[in-house]
């Protein structure tokens, strides 16, 4: 009885938390699985179809192009943890300014995607700072639509989204590297490891834990990455910035398809899993043991 009467004020402070968790997500997730098996209508009949949803999709060339999109954007994930962990070893110390450093670093993160995509939109126009000085050091000749061509436009997203998303990561393995034991290093540096050296074997080893969660948490934000494309690019130019997010907003909000974006958010979620289980399978223990 006592331990129940201990669980109660516990599960009284989660409440609130748990009901908009079930409402907002847990709810919409288990509606969409026989949501996506109808051909739904706001307006007319909704009718069973089955799987042609399902079928409909993988014969979908813009769906599958955004799906390739969104897989290719994998690629800043090992871009990002790797600055992030250069970068919180780097203000990982005691010296004068460098809590300033890190609220400079953590700007971008809690600053709004939509004041952002203004600032970049800005310095990556034809006439913009990017261009002027490219072509004030003589690097290039005639001004480039960073955004608005297409063998660049994804790969400019896809540095904004490190540029923002640094700091955040940053900051996880700054508490990271804050819980090893200082004695480690200085019983590294007695026995004459250099830095890299414990880094490699001291640092690295006990930041597993934070490596796989936030490797974990970077990869579903690569895959379901939606406001940079949304703000600045809305998919284009044609479908060269087109991610699986983007596109499955365009069949339910813009065209009202909602059976259709249903099959095309658990695809997604299949895809989403199955890379989460890959990242699990790679995973193996580390961090810091306090016993």
């Amino acid at each position: 009885m006592r331990r129940r009467s201990d669980a109660l004020p516990a599960w009284s402070f989660m409440a609130p938390g748990l009901l908009v968790i079930t409402v907002f997500v847990l709810f919409p997730i288990v509606y969409s699985i026989p949501l996506s098996l109808t051909n739904y209508s706001v307006l007319g009949e909704t009718r069973f179809i089955g799987l042609d949803n399902f079928t409909k999709a993988f014969r979908d060339d813009d769906f599958l192009i955004s799906l390739y999109n969104s897989v290719l954007y994998i690629m800043v994930v090992p871009v990002l943890q790797l600055l992030s962990i250069l970068m919180a070893i780097l203000v990982n110390s005691r010296i004068p300014g460098i809590k300033a450093f890190r609220a400079a670093y953590y700007i971008p993160v809690v600053t709004s995607m939509v004041a952002v995509a203004l600032m970049w939109n800005w310095l990556l126009s034809q006439n913009g700072v990017v261009n002027y000085i490219l072509i004030s050091l003589g690097l290039t000749d005639e001004k480039i639509g960073w955004l608005t061509t297409s063998s660049t436009a994804l790969y400019v997203l896809m540095f904004i989204t490190l540029w923002k998303g640094l700091g955040y990561y940053m900051m996880l393995y700054l508490a990271g590297l804050q819980s090893i034991p200082a004695d480690l290093y200085e019983a590294a540096i007695m026995d004459g490891a250099s830095q890299s050296q414990r880094i490699r074997h001291i640092t690295i080893p006990l930041l597993r834990p934070y490596i796989f969660f936030c490797s974990l948490i970077s990869l579903m934000g690569a895959i379901r990455v939606f406001d940079e494309m949304f703000v600045l690019t809305n998919g284009g130019p044609g479908t060269a910035t087109l991610t699986s997010s983007l596109y499955i907003y365009q069949q339910g909000i813009a065209k009202f398809d909602f059976g259709y974006a249903s099959a095309l958010g658990l695809i997604v979620s299949v895809i989403i899993g199955a890379l989460s289980v890959l990242l699990f399978r790679f995973n193996r223990r580390g961090g810091v043991n306090p016993y």
